[in-house]
């Protein structure tokens, strides 16, 4: 335990953690989940474990496990402890617990975000595979996007909340911390199911199909990044990286939606955090914190009346905010808008909160499912993340596009220097018989032949390099202009940039009829040993064309003519 020690005394990494065990829990030989290691955010009950909400003393020691700590335990998961947290949940920054304030993963300086600060600190610094965390208003998001790890936020109910401390019981979701998307799958499909014993969980039907390869993204029709530059010119990245996905920006009117957010602390709806923790918190006022206890007591103050007023107002913002739907298949807004110092949190806490809220605040409130997803790290060392909002029940659809994303942007998982794994199918989307083919020229996103694959359905998998044994040429007279890619003895090639994409295989004989000699398809071998279908050239159409193999790939070589 790390109680009672000061927040300024207390070292990072221990900050993070409420108690660990000292013998891992759910050691067993099999199950889905065999080897790897997790933590649980400490709303969240553990059998044996002390549950604290970051409250002394409202601590407990519960006898059974939460539903979704126990199917992760009998899946074969191991726990290692349970992490810090914004008291109560009560907040989106990693500031307000009396064990600590958890800072950022890259910039000790810095927030983690919150409520799940300690979950998320613990999954980028390497220290398990993924942690559980809650998220009512954006608490297994913020941190995520902060942080550089993957948050997945699932429908409302699709994950049993027994034996969570609730935040608003309504509006609590379940939420899964990972370096990768494929992993807060995985977990995301041993973690769900209907569970009578919870008032608020429901069996959901998920979509099972991908989103289409011409997909429409959502952008909201104003956009606030506290003055943060660097934030939005991040933003602007991850536009243009999902129109090379193959999505097409749509605005959207933010205001309905901006709105509804305000609801959640601007009225009668924040009762239900009140009376969440009523009976403790009447009798125990004075030992919770500033400002989680102003935000709690503030629910005393609204009548019923009140409250039915402010339910009326939310379902005719979510009548106004469907509208969008028509328009768009998902929608994308920035994590958080900026980034803040511990030193600017603690000397105005409410508005800084409130402004890491701005993109996350709405979703739960609307009956959404999100996933923030890693997107860049700023020229300052921090991270930046994007979330994917889609309607309930589209939670396998926003991991196949996620995934895609992430592994689009070449980033390391969280604040280590693990590499992405190769990119995997996500168990709840059917599969479809498809085949895999790499680029390295004119195909490549964003190039003049690149709709030769997307109308055909193909989709973007990931970018890759070929192993050393290639030589790069500039073909002469070709309209666009394309490369050549051949193979040469080991010692005398380079690695060349390419592009992995996926296409139905119905699609593929109609695409390969298309590609004119000397260029064919073959098989490229790859920078990690592995092989895959690719374009090459015949040796004797590069007799006299420029090798431009230093160039390590095609847009390399575009960006240098274009820089003459």
């Amino acid at each position: 335990m790390v109680q009672g020690m000061a927040a300024d005394r207390q070292p990072p990494e221990e900050s993070a953690w409420i108690s660990r065990s000292e013998v891992p829990l759910g050691i067993r030989a099999g199950g889905p989940l065999a080897g790897l290691r997790f933590a649980v955010k400490d709303n969240i009950d553990v059998a044996g474990l002390p549950t604290t909400a970051a409250c002394p003393a409202f601590a407990y020691r519960p006898a059974e496990h939460a539903s979704v700590v126990r199917k992760l335990l009998a899946a074969g998961a191991q726990l290692a402890g349970k992490t810090n947290l914004d008291q109560f949940a009560c907040g989106l920054n990693g500031t307000r617990s009396p064990y600590g304030v958890v800072p950022n993963a890259f910039n000790p300086a810095y927030v983690s975000g919150g409520s799940s600060s300690g979950s998320a600190y613990v999954v980028a610094t390497g220290q398990v595979d993924f942690a559980l965390g809650t998220d009512t208003a954006g608490s297994g998001r913020v941190p995520a996007g902060l942080n550089n790890i993957v948050g997945l936020k699932p429908s409302k109910g699709l994950i049993s909340a027994r034996g969570v401390v609730p935040a608003a019981q309504s509006m609590d979701c379940v939420s899964i911390l990972a370096g990768t998307v494929a992993l807060a799958a995985r977990i995301l499909e041993v973690a769900i199911g209907y569970d009578a014993a919870d008032p608020c969980s429901r069996p959901l039907i998920l979509a099972d199909h991908a989103w289409p390869a011409q997909f429409r993204f959502g952008m909201p029709s104003s956009l606030d990044f506290c003055g943060d530059a660097l934030a939005e010119q991040a933003f602007g990245q991850a536009v243009a990286r999902l129109r090379e996905l193959g999505g097409t920006p749509v605005t959207v009117d933010y205001a309905p939606l901006a709105q509804a957010a305000e609801l959640l602390y601007g009225s009668a709806l924040v009762a239900e955090r009140y009376t969440a923790v009523r009976g403790f918190f009447d009798a125990h006022e004075g030992e919770v914190i500033e400002p989680v206890r102003s935000i709690l007591a503030s629910g005393r103050q609204y009548s019923a009346a009140d409250l039915y007023e402010a339910q009326g107002r939310l379902r005719t913002l979510g009548q106004q905010a469907a509208a969008m739907w028509e328009q768009i298949d998902v929608l994308m807004v920035p994590t958080a808008p900026t980034h803040y110092t511990i030193e600017q949190m603690r000397a105005d806490p409410v508005a800084l909160n409130r402004n890491l809220g701005a993109y996350t605040n709405f979703v739960n409130l609307l009956d959404y499912a999100a996933l923030s997803v890693p997107s860049a790290i700023r020229a300052d060392g921090l991270p930046f993340g994007i979330t994917l909002i889609g309607q309930c029940g589209s939670d396998w659809q926003l991991a196949e596009l996620g995934q895609r994303y992430h592994h689009a942007t070449g980033l390391m998982q969280g604040a280590t220097d693990r590499q992405l794994p190769a990119p995997v199918p996500i168990g709840g989307i059917k599969a479809v018989a498809s085949t895999k083919v790499a680029v390295v020229g004119a195909h490549l996103s964003g190039m003049p032949l690149n709709d030769q694959l997307t109308t055909r359905g193909a989709r973007l998998v990931t970018q890759a390099h070929t192993a050393p044994h290639y030589r790069f040429f500039a073909l002469p007279g070709t309209t666009p202009p394309k490369p050549g890619l051949l193979r040469v003895a080991p010692g005398t090639g380079s690695r060349i940039a390419l592009e992995i994409w996926e296409m139905p295989l119905e699609h593929y004989g109609s695409f390969v009829a298309l590609i004119p000699a000397p260029l064919g398809i073959g098989t490229l071998e790859l920078a990690d040993g592995s092989s895959v279908q690719g374009f090459l050239c015949e040796a004797l159409a590069t007799a006299g064309a420029q090798d431009i193999s230093r160039f390590g790939g095609w847009r390399a070589y575009i960006d240098s003519l274009q820089q003459q």
